[in-house]
């Protein structure tokens, strides 16, 4: 299941822009290389596919058969995302800049969570004032240590604090 919700981050970034189609393609050559696709020819097509026209609707029907109507939500898929762009950000691979031009598309398109009000703000303002570049990386650290940890979109909401993120601004 763990490889599933990889495949299932990747398409969700793959959609989105935000990653290239070989991201999917790499899981599925994975899959072979462990000999685990068993009958799935999907999995097989997939790992040969190039570019996001063949890539997407056979990463797609693997999702849908293994999923079903189980499939991730999209917030919890933009939260692992998230983590996974705080890594890049601490190892100094995104910059608050490119983290603005990300978060300025994902927070709209997933229809302005609250829990995502104060990163995105906080990371565009910063991108222009310096006194939000350590409220921007506050809430960045909050916001991705509950993801990192969240198993659902109800295990994150659960945890998560309006009141934390508005305590993340300029005092």
């Amino acid at each position: 299941m763990e490889q599933l919700t990889e495949l299932e981050i990747a398409v969700f970034q793959l959609r989105m822009g935000f990653a290239p189609a070989d991201r999917c393609v790499d899981l599925a050559v994975e899959r072979l290389r462990l000999d685990q696709e068993g009958d799935d020819l999907e999995v097989v097509l997939l790992a040969s596919a190039r570019g996001v026209d063949e890539v997407l609707p056979l990463a797609e029907v693997i999702i849908e058969r293994y999923r079903g109507t189980q499939r991730l939500d999209q917030q919890f898929l933009a939260g692992k995302f998230i983590v996974e762009l705080r890594a890049a950000y601490l190892a100094r691979h995104e910059s608050v800049s490119s983290l603005d031009a990300i978060f300025t598309r994902l927070y709209p398109a997933l229809a302005y969570p609250d829990w995502l009000v104060m990163l995105s703000r906080n990371c565009e303002y910063a991108t222009d004032v310096a006194d939000f570049e350590q409220p921007f990386e506050d809430e960045f650290r909050y916001i991705a240590s509950l993801w990192a940890r969240a198993e659902s979109l109800a295990s994150f909401e659960s945890e998560y604090s309006r009141q934390t993120s508005n305590g993340h601004d300029i005092r």
